[in-house]
């Protein structure tokens, strides 16, 4: 809000109502974005589904089992490791009715399901460092805050 800088970051998801659609991938383009403006890679055994309003709430989802059941598959043919999940709208908690081979990796710790509400929450998974504030060294939003800095600098040096 307090750099005079010109910055886009266009992401949209066309909402079709039926069976699949593309805003449930939402909230994964902004961790990506975030990812690659703080410099914090994220961690590549976590599946990501929501959608996110304007003021960084993740939002309901459809075909949640279904989702989760799916990305499950893949790492148990892979090899479950322990690190391997899914986030999922805390709305959706609701809605889960789960296999029971994923019931019981998850009991076991072989596979996580992360309810979460907000985009920080979701940060602070997939980096294992805070989301934090920008002005709070070694938190996500710092190291945001400071590339953000280094492209003002590098705009106002090249005038």
């Amino acid at each position: 809000k307090d750099k005079p800088l010109s910055l886009s970051a266009t992401i949209c998801f066309e909402q079709l109502y039926n069976g699949i659609d593309g805003d449930s991938a939402s909230s994964t383009e902004l961790y990506a974005l975030l990812s690659s403006l703080s410099e914090i890679p994220i961690a590549q055994g976590i599946a990501v589904t929501g959608s996110i309003n304007q003021k960084g709430e993740i939002q309901a989802i459809g075909g949640v089992n279904e989702k989760i059941e799916g990305f499950f598959e893949i790492c148990r043919r892979r090899g479950l490791t322990g690190n391997q999940g899914v986030m999922i709208p805390k709305q959706n908690i609701v809605n889960l009715n789960l296999h029971e081979d994923v019931i019981k990796a998850v009991k076991e710790g072989k596979f996580h399901i992360y309810g979460i509400s907000t985009i920080d929450e979701g940060i602070e998974i997939l980096t294992g460092v805070p989301a934090g504030d920008i002005d709070v060294p070694g938190t996500v939003y710092y190291l945001v805050n400071q590339t953000l800095k280094k492209f003002i600098k590098n705009v106002r040096d090249n005038k």
